[in-house]
């Protein structure tokens, strides 16, 4: 089946050429987008030649480029389009809320604002996946969102190869959640994208982490984005 024959979450749509995701994520768009300086960040905040278990690598944007530095990658996504596009890395299929691979990781990453998931329960599931594929001496990096995402629209950036990403808007779809509208402009191509988001206080991302068995070492990057989170010990990594 196709993704565009799966059904579409609820509150989560998307337009534009090639196949669409559940969620909105349109595959040859991740294909076109840069990876930015996520490797950059990952490359300082873990050991050298890591083996890292990322979560949600969509089209392998950052996977690809930790790869080239030197990474081992294992990668999960449910969307078997997206990992189509993944090259190197060994790929797993599936939700990862549900995922158990039965073995642990020196790092576990979180990224893309994973974190900010519209349905709590989906967040929390997100956050037990990776407490239990942490190594206990582990570190799990999570992306957050800026302070201002949902404020500060709309915005718009360029990206490499002649693309512009716009959010057009943030409005309430529920208690504590907003709706996300994106553009994204490439030559010969536009698609556009809606997805919930829940802004999360770091008193709320600190307590959501406990919730799971994690614990903030360090918010890593000066803006706060990036978190270095690591397990509580005798949490478990049920």
């Amino acid at each position: 089946m196709t993704e565009s024959g799966r059904r579409r979450r609820a509150g989560y749509d998307g337009t534009g050429p090639g196949a669409i995701t559940p969620d909105g994520c349109a595959v040859e768009l991740y294909e076109r987008l840069p990876a930015g300086d996520e490797p950059d960040v990952v490359e300082r905040l873990v050991p050298a030649g890591a083996h890292i278990l990322e979560l949600g690598c969509g089209a392998g944007r950052v996977t690809h480029a930790l790869l080239d530095r030197g990474f081992t990658v294992t990668v999960v996504d449910e969307s078997p389009e997206m990992l189509e596009r993944v090259r190197g890395a060994r790929t797993v299929c599936s939700p990862i809320e549900t995922l158990d691979l039965g073995s642990r990781f020196g790092v576990v990453m979180l990224a893309s604002f994973l974190v900010h998931a519209g349905d709590p329960a989906v967040r929390q599931g997100l956050l037990r996946t990776c407490r239990r594929h942490v190594a206990e001496d582990g570190v799990v990096l999570i992306q957050r969102e800026p302070a201002d995402a949902h404020t500060r629209v709309p915005r718009e950036r360029r990206v490499a190869g002649g693309g512009v990403v716009r959010v057009v808007s943030a409005e309430p779809a529920g208690p504590g959640v907003d709706a996300i509208v994106c553009e994204y402009d490439f030559p010969g191509a536009r698609w556009t994208q809606t997805f919930l988001s829940r802004p999360l206080t770091p008193r709320q991302f600190e307590e959501a982490l406990a919730g799971a068995g994690l614990a903030v070492e360090s918010y890593a990057t000066e803006d706060g984005t990036w978190v270095r989170a690591v397990p509580v010990r005798g949490s478990g990594g049920a």
